[in-house]
């Protein structure tokens, strides 16, 4: 068991509850810990000779050493008065009693609603007890001091109260399935299986086998039998994210699971008794759908039960500074370089118009994580599209003013401009002036330009520039 054990950890504030971690040395125990401190515990190694009796969960993940987890997870259900259980990686035998299953890679809102989840059901509360989870899980989850999401939080802390089907409708990249999330990590069924499964991600002739599974022989190259993901979500939740993608046959079969809570698996004539609660997602307009004949008008008023529909990033851009600042800091706590934002760049994040919605926020933040680290992100920094969208002019002067001027009334040629390649002109010619002012010592050049030293080399390659032998650095 020693090789599971990561030592070299020994936790943060000693006052903060523990979390015992049990996970292969490196990249895996790395970002467990990370994410561990962040929600303020005091992450520890699980040994099982020497076993925390004051912690509030015990965290497996030992994704290539299976043995080893059978024995963590064998000790944990033969010992009394032992932690909630939390397990990342392939889903454990039903025989075991685990609080939260997490898929790896894992995604970091979700390990911090199982922990906390854990601290509950061990009471131990950092908050003020369990009244105050709700609202907690709400606030990491769903990122934003706009009435929109205010009133989202609102809606989704009553329906989490109950086993009500909901629908939730939103653009690509709102967040549909960390509102599906919140909702099941809000709810009595918080103990059990989240599972989701993106019903138009899988070919039509292989969704009836992942939603219900199959029997053994049921088709070529079945080998064996299969649990489908209503049987994996047994007490939990299922969420069926692009549900308006599901083909027309398929959705009769869900049809009649919903009404009669029974199905069979693929290739087989026994009924099995499901008890989930079934949370749908889709981007795409079912009530145009309907009249087009692609989605039936039953299903969709057996599932539309209770509508929830997550704004654009366009609608609450209010939010926009404080998911950056979210999306940054978790770059940073997982060894990325810190990204800084100037006043100019928030100013043009918040005139674009945001097609990608929130997923493109964020992958905006880590790309320029890697042009920027630990840099100052200036308005010349971000994507040339954004820059067209958010109609932004470059302030021309002879002097560089660190931000570009924003402007609503921009003044183009009668033929148009590139761009992208007006601004590329203008970056080169900040960095000949640069390196011009600094005698052409390029660490000094980087300095006034507010970037790192290696990035600057980098853009003085991409444009040619030749480069004068540096002074020594002091």
């Amino acid at each position: 068991m020693s090789s599971v054990m990561s030592s070299q950890y020994k936790g943060g504030d000693s006052a903060a509850p523990v979390v015992l971690v049990a996970a292969n040395a490196g990249s895996e125990a790395d970002q467990l810990h990370a994410i561990v401190e962040f929600l303020g515990f005091t992450p520890m190694a699980f040994d099982i000779s020497k076993p925390s009796g004051d912690a509030v969960a015990l965290v497996v993940c030992t994704l290539d050493q299976p043995d080893r987890m059978a024995d963590v997870l064998d000790w944990h259900a033969q010992t009394p008065g032992v932690p909630p259980l939390v397990v990342v990686g392939k889903a454990p035998n039903p025989c075991y009693k685990v609080a939260t299953h997490l898929a790896w890679p894992l995604d970091a809102s979700q390990t911090i609603l199982a922990l906390e989840r854990a601290r509950a059901a061990a009471g131990v509360s950092t908050r003020g007890g369990e009244a105050d989870a709700v609202p907690s899980i709400l606030d990491r989850m769903l990122t934003g001091r706009g009435l929109a999401m205010q009133r989202l939080r609102r809606l989704i802390a009553r329906v989490a109260e109950t086993d009500t089907t909901v629908l939730v409708q939103g653009e690509t990249g709102t967040g549909k399935e960390v509102v599906a999330s919140a909702i099941h990590y809000c709810s009595p069924r918080r103990e059990r299986p989240f599972v989701a499964v993106n019903c138009g991600a899988i070919p039509a002739e292989l969704l009836e086998s992942e939603l219900f599974g199959h029997e053994k022989g049921a088709f070529t190259g079945a080998l064996t039998a299969r649990q489908g993901r209503f049987e994996l979500a047994q007490g939990g939740t299922l969420f069926l994210d692009e549900i308006g993608d599901m083909p027309l046959p398929m959705q009769v079969k869900l049809l009649r699971v919903l009404q009669e809570r029974t199905f069979e698996r693929v290739g087989s004539n026994r009924s099995i008794n499901t008890d989930v609660r079934v949370i749908a997602a889709t981007h795409r307009d079912l009530e145009v759908s309907i009249r087009e004949g692609r989605f039936r008008e039953d299903l969709f008023y057996r599932l539309n039960v209770f509508p929830l529909e997550v704004p654009p990033l366009r609608d609450r851009r209010e939010d926009i500074a404080l998911l950056a600042e979210h999306f940054a800091g978790r770059l940073e706590r997982n060894g990325r370089g810190r990204v800084h934002l100037s006043a100019g760049t928030f100013k043009a994040l918040s005139l674009y118009h945001w097609p990608g919605n929130v997923r493109e926020l964020s992958n905006l933040i880590e790309r320029l994580s890697i042009l920027v680290p630990d840099g100052v992100v200036e308005v010349i920094d971000l994507p040339a599209k954004i820059l067209e969208m958010a109609d932004v002019e470059v302030a021309q002067s002879d002097e560089f003013v660190g931000d570009m001027a924003l402007s609503p009334d921009i003044g183009l040629p009668e033929n148009g401009v590139d761009l992208r390649e007006y601004l590329g002109q203008l970056e080169m010619s900040f960095i000949r002036k640069a390196l011009d002012d600094a005698g052409g010592v390029v660490a000094h050049a980087a300095q006034s330009l507010r970037m790192r030293r290696t990035t600057l080399v980098e853009k003085m390659r991409k444009y040619g520039i030749q480069r004068q032998d540096d002074v020594p650095e002091s």
